[in-house]
Order: structure tokens, then sequence, then C-alpha cells
């Protein structure tokens, strides 16, 4: 419930801004407007407003969108739509000039990043607890290794594409390094030794970002959260773990005979050892013991490398605790940063789909609702803040998504626009509608890809 809760809430936020963008717009511009809807389908509340135009206020049963209906001589069904008053006409969208169009029909999508740069705001000025950027000591073998990152290294900033980026975070480290990922770039990390002197490292190459969604890209090059004592949290029944005799509660210290300092080290060790014997140390209530545990043998996800069909599986729930410090900016420094958030994340989407459209990034980075759904409950279940960013980051998509020059969406109308700023001719109305039905067939092959991955990711994933 809670998921759907948040799901719910999260979309009536973000289609109210859009539509009230080209509420306020159309209401700037002098053009009428009969009906606001949030949803589509069975009206669940209804009013009228108060104004001069005596707008219908709707909230429909199927929250997966929402509409603006303005006067408009085009819609009027002359068979069932009385006639317009001549003195109504001056108002009607169609007559008004391309310039006044453009900028109603851009308002929806302004609005969603005018929401962003609103909620990363609250978030940069207000603070947010976050995880230092300390990284463990890398695998032997690693990009990281072999750059020479050392245990205790705290990162300052990466540059790569002739562009360096501050990092303050751990998830600032993942954004720069997911952003400058594409095509293998060679970085260069600055940051601050245990012994607190600072130096440059150069990584080799990073990771294609677009190839795998699930791959953290961080991970594949070696770069892991320094944390402190590894504890088992919940153990699943009738799993690995319980036969072996593990509590919530046991400290794992050691895997394999071998000290243990990271989570992610025997998460990967697990995997790695689909059905074999594995030997963990643990200390419960102040005493060292040794437990052996044969493990359960399950279907590695979708898109998982490694040339196994599975991956081994312990059965029990990890946690460890990190260093975390409360990250603030000034509110000038935060409210620039929180359009560059925006900005970044932006261009960020149109290049990865850009790169999908030619084949060098998976079509598995499209989600559709079903994933906005899952993230939208996790972001609640883990607070405020979480729930925030989420909220701004899928503002930004669906401000991206609908500047598509797609018919159909509000890019697709810019576009008929842009060429009738041009020519000085509208688009011809056969070709529009014609276009009309490519962009719906565009629309329709995304949502099924979006769904199929979707589907794919939250159930397949987890048989």
């Amino acid at each position: 419930m809670q998921t759907v809760i948040a799901f719910v809430v999260a979309l009536c936020i973000l289609i109210f801004v859009h539509e009230m963008g080209h509420y306020l717009a159309a209401r700037a511009c002098g053009v009428k407007v009969l009906r606001f809807s949030i949803g589509f389908g069975r009206p669940l509340a209804r009013w009228i407003g108060k104004g001069r135009d005596r707008t219908e206020w709707t909230l429909a049963a199927i929250p997966l969108g929402g509409y603006v209906k303005m006067l408009d001589e085009r819609e009027r069904d002359p068979e069932n739509d009385p006639p317009i008053d001549p003195a109504e006409l001056p108002r009607a969208f169609n007559r008004q000039p391309v310039g006044k169009r453009f900028v109603i029909v851009a308002a929806g999508p302004l609005a969603n990043f005018a929401l962003a740069i609103a909620l990363y705001l609250v978030l940069f000025a207000g603070g947010m607890r976050e995880p230092v950027p300390v990284v463990a000591a890398p695998a032997a073998g690693t990009v990281a290794a072999q750059a020479g990152v050392r245990d205790g290294d705290r990162v300052l900033s990466l540059t790569a594409n002739d562009q360096t980026e501050a990092v303050r975070s751990w998830n600032d480290l993942r954004m720069a390094v997911f952003s400058q990922g594409f095509g293998d770039a060679r970085a260069v990390l600055h940051v601050r030794g245990a012994d607190d002197v600072e130096r440059d490292v150069t990584l080799a190459r990073l990771p294609n970002t677009g190839g795998n969604p699930d791959q953290d890209p961080l991970a594949t090059l070696g770069l892991f959260l320094k944390g402190g004592p590894v504890t088992i949290t919940e153990v699943v029944p009738d799993s690995a773990a319980q036969r072996a005799g593990l509590k919530a509660g046991d400290r794992v210290v050691a895997w394999q005979g071998q000290p243990l300092t990271q989570a992610s080290e025997l998460i990967r060790g697990v995997r790695a050892r689909p059905g074999q014997d594995v030997t963990l140390g643990i200390e419960r209530a102040g005493q060292r013991i040794d437990v052996t545990a044969k493990l359960d043998a399950a279907q590695a996800p979708q898109g998982e490398s490694g040339g196994s069909a599975q991956v081994g599986k312990l059965g029990a729930a990890l946690t460890q605790s990190v260093q975390t410090e409360i990250v603030r900016y000034p509110l000038i420094q935060a409210l620039g940063r929180a359009a560059n958030q925006v900005w970044s994340t932006s261009t960020l989407s149109l290049k990865l789909l850009g790169k999908m459209l030619v084949g060098q990034a998976s079509l598995q980075n499209l989600s559709g609702p079903l994933t906005v759904a899952d993230y939208a409950g996790r972001a609640a279940n883990m607070g405020w803040q979480p729930f925030i960013s989420f909220l701004a980051l899928v503002s930004v998509s669906l401000g991206v998504l609908n500047l598509l020059p797609i018919p159909v969406l509000d890019g697709g109308h810019l576009l008929y626009y842009c060429v009738e700023f041009l020519t000085g001719r509208p688009v011809p109305d056969h070709w529009q509608a014609m276009l009309q039905k490519v962009g719906i067939a565009c629309i329709l092959l995304l949502t099924s890809l979006a769904l199929f991955n979707d589907v794919s990711r939250l159930f397949l994933a987890r048989g």
C-alpha cells in the first residue's frame, strides 16, 4: 500500500504541476480554459471555478496523465457542442499568434523543470546527510587498483572529457562517473589519502554506463564505499543462512578465512559460489566462531555478466555503517547547483536516449510505470528527503520526455509551431493527422518496451 500511495501521490504532484504550467500560460495569454483534469477516465470529483471562464476542475480515476482543455474551434463537435459565442472567438487557442501558442505548450515541461529546481534547492540549501566519498581498498586487477587508489582515499573531484566535477558525497561521485562514462572515457580522480596528502590518480577508462542499467558504475571500477562492521540484520527462513545457524545481530568478520571489511566483498563472493560450501567468521556475544554454510543456487538476474546462469545465495540481509556528513550549500550556491543538476540530468537523459537509438546503449535503460512505482515506494520508505529527490528526478524526466519532437507530445506541437514560424504557414491538417498516427505508434512502442523491461526487472529477476 505504501508503494501504491507513494506512486499516486508522486504522479498527482507531477501531473498537477505540468498541467498548471499550461493553465497559467493560457490564462496569461488570454486563452479561455474549459477544463483542467488530473487523470483520465471516469471523474471521481468535479467542481466549477468561480471565475468568468467557469473552468471545470476534474480529478479522474486513472492518474496516468492529465490535460488542459482550452477553447478551440478545431475541437468543437458540430453535432453535440453548442456554437461558440462570437465574442469568445478571440480567446480561442487556435486563433492565437504562433508565439503565444508556443509559450502555452512549452509551459508544461518548463513547469516540471521549475519544480525540479525548487525541490533540489530545498535539498541543497536545507542539507542532506550523505555518505562521505571515502573508498575501501579496491580488489586487485580492477581499474581503481591499477590506478593506485588506496584504502581510505577521499575523492575530492573527478575530471573527464575536459570537465571537472566537485565531489562532496558518494552520490556525487556516482553521478559524475555515470554522466561522463559514455564511450569509455579516461578520468582523473583528485583524492586526499588517509595521510592527508592530496594526489591525482588516473583511471584508464570509465565504464560504458549505458550498457547495463543494473550495473553499478563504481563497482565496475572497483570503487566501493568504505564502511564499518558487516552485520546480519535478517535471516530468511529455509535459507542457507538459517540452516547454518546464522542469526540477526551476528557480525561477519571473515570470509573464507580472510578478514572481511566490506559487505560488497561478501556479496560478490557468495554470488560467485552457487551450491558450494563457504566459511564465515562470526562475532556473536563477544565470541568468535567459524560457521560453514552450503549456499543455495538461484537464477542470475537478466543482463548480469559472469558467464553463469546461476548465482550463489546466502539468504541473509546485511547492513554496514558508513561515515556520513551533512552536505549543505549557501542559498545562492544551492540555487545554482539545483539549476545545474536539472541541466546535467536533462542532457544526460538526451545523451542516453541518443545512444539507445544508435545501439550504443541498452534499451533496458527504459523504465515504465511499474519501475517508477517501485522506486517511489522505496524512496518514501527511506524518508522525505529521498522522496523529494525522487520527485525531482522524475520531474526532470517528464519534462525531457514531453519536449521530444514526437507528435502527440508537447515537443511535437512545438515542432509544428517552429515550422509555422519559419514558413509563415501552419502545417497542413492532413500532415498533422498522419504524423499523429506515427507519434501514437512511437509512444505505444516505447510504452510496450518499457513495460517489458519493468516486468523483466521486477519479476523475472526475482524468480
